[in-house]
């Protein structure tokens, strides 16, 4: 069996410091995900999605946890297809902006000279190499927005992600169904298994153009299993607050759903990162803890082969 990490995406949200889950005396950055660290084994950094991350940081946080923890980070949206506000590209970068595009609030990757994503992509794989020196990195997520869809296109951001971060573990989440049709299917996971990149499976609403269905796929030596709560009503809609789209406590008899889908990956690969983005207020790191119980992982095995 591999080993199951369990974590939540992001320690630092402002509605779960709001809660009293944190110690009155963690009063400061460094007290937080030293405590978070003591009750789980993973987390998820999320900040590397809206910015490219600091190379410092990366060095406290990887002096700040015990030498089991891991950190799984988001890749930076510019990379997985997103738009991207010109004020979070480096300054560098932004002072080397065509003129054409030093006027727009956003762009795509596929607006900036080659050269210039490929420096940022370097810029964000130095940034973490701290963390991966300490042998705390554990992946990197690429989050597909629901506009892409199974193309040559999308293959080709895949196969560039591999090349371009040739020494760190990649996982990839889509959201758009097409992937998932009767004639995609099996040619996403077999690409996927091709280039090295782990599926990953989602616990997420059904029913919207945004909904992928809850499938359990191994593709690598890991798996990922995400957690984004079940609300329909907000999973796709527009102008959407991320505390309100992920707001949803699962109850147990949700999270048992899925104790056989992860003891199957368990079988099947080296390790299982298992995450729940439902970060409202302490959703969370309850339902994090309620798998651990319903998964029989304890304080005592979290991190043990």
């Amino acid at each position: 069996m591999a080993k199951i990490l369990i974590g939540t995406a992001s320690w630092t949200d402002p509605t779960l410091l709001a809660t009293d889950w944190y110690p009155t005396e963690a009063t400061n950055a460094e007290d937080r995900l030293r405590y978070y660290a003591s009750q789980f084994s993973l987390v998820e950094v999320d900040s590397s999605y809206y910015g490219l991350p600091a190379e410092q940081t990366a060095i406290l946080w990887a002096e700040r946890t015990p030498p089991n923890f891991t950190f799984d980070f988001k890749a930076f949206r510019l990379f997985t297809g997103h738009p991207t506000p010109l004020k979070v590209l480096p300054k560098a970068v932004r002072e080397s902006l065509p003129n054409e595009l030093k006027g727009k609030s956003s762009v795509y990757s596929k607006d900036l000279p080659n050269g210039m994503v490929d420096e940022m992509w370097d810029m964000y794989r130095q940034a973490l190499m701290p963390v991966h020196s300490a042998g705390k990195l554990g992946a990197i997520f690429l989050q597909f927005p629901k506009w892409i869809f199974l193309g040559r296109d999308s293959l080709e951001m895949l196969e560039a992600a591999r090349r371009r971060l040739p020494d760190y573990a990649i996982a990839v989440e889509f959201r758009n169904p097409n992937w998932f049709s009767e004639k995609n299917r099996q040619r996403t996971f077999d690409f996927l298994r091709d280039q090295g990149i782990a599926y990953t499976s989602i616990d997420g609403p059904q029913g919207t153009s945004a909904s992928v269905p809850p499938i359990a796929e191994a593709t690598t030596d890991f798996s990922v299993v995400r957690f984004h709560g079940r609300r329909v009503e907000t999973w796709d809609k527009p102008g959407v607050g991320v505390a309100e789209r992920f707001k949803y406590l699962y109850n147990e008899d949700e999270l048992r759903e899925w104790v056989p889908k992860i003891e199957h990956l368990a079988k099947e690969t080296k390790e299982v990162h298992v995450l729940m983005n439902n970060c409202y207020a302490d959703y969370g790191v309850r339902n994090a803890k309620q798998l651990e119980a319903l998964l029989q992982i304890t304080p005592a095995t979290i991190g043990a082969s």
